[in-house]
């Protein structure tokens, strides 16, 4: 199988890539513009003996994403996966902090780049075909510092109930997976020193979970064991999970 995945270069995308790559897929990593992370992804899913093709450039622009659903195809033969992960987040103190500017930013990069792949993907995703899109806890419990990017999170749900609706008399399953707090380097990126310090203690699990957590998620539900299986998210998050 050959799969496209948006954010892929690190953390939950880098995860999903090795193990896609593990189960015999090849994989197409588009990323925006860290390089160095792309090139090791690359060097994982190779090391898997799987092909890799690497697409740098920003999904939010509906041109470029039908262009990485296009070097896909031309570069890997196919598209039968699609996964939608690539996102960004701005922490804000007070809700007056969050700007039209940022809203529009977050939910191009989250939301729209969605739209965007899928639109293209469908020239191509047939019977068998499957979409994952990353969802998020803070979609279906909101968070009190991400007030943009939990929306975006809750738009994505509703998205893939949405297409799954649409595109079930195709064949073609949608799903996602709502990862809890996971280390990835969009965590210390993002938030202070304390907050980073604490970061997954509020789960029933006390910890925070890692990208290899929640790769198999993904992994399940592309394949034909999933068969039966869509509209649904998947919830990782360590048995639950209180907004800071």
């Amino acid at each position: 199988m050959v799969a496209l995945i948006s954010g892929g270069d690190s953390g939950i995308g880098r995860a999903v890539a090795v193990h896609f790559a593990r189960e015999g897929a090849d994989v197409a990593i588009a990323y925006l513009e860290e390089d160095a992370d792309a090139e090791a992804t690359r060097d994982m899913v190779q090391d898997a003996g799987r092909r890799c093709e690497l697409i740098r450039g920003d999904l939010g622009d509906p041109a470029h994403a039908r262009s990485a659903v296009e070097r896909t195809v031309d570069k890997l033969g196919k598209l039968d996966i699609l996964v939608n992960n690539a996102a960004e987040q701005h922490p804000v103190d007070a809700p007056e902090d969050v700007t039209p500017e940022q809203v529009e930013k977050t939910f191009r990069s989250n939301v729209f780049a969605c739209f965007h792949l899928i639109q293209a993907a469908l020239e191509h995703l047939g019977e068998g075909g499957s979409i994952i899109n990353t969802g998020s806890v803070t979609g279906a419990r909101g968070h009190a510092e991400l007030l943009d990017y939990a929306s975006t999170k809750g738009a994505i749900q509703a998205m893939t109930f949405s297409y799954a609706q649409r595109l079930a008399e195709r064949g073609i399953r949608v799903n996602a997976v709502a990862p809890g707090p996971i280390w990835t380097p969009l965590i210390p990126a993002t938030f202070d020193e304390d907050k980073v310090d604490k970061f997954g203690n509020n789960t029933l699990m006390k910890r925070a979970g890692q990208p290899a957590e929640v790769a198999p998620a993904y992994v399940f539900l592309a394949s034909q064991d999933a068969s039966f299986i869509t509209g649904q998210i998947i919830h990782v998050n360590g048995g639950g999970h209180v907004s800071a």
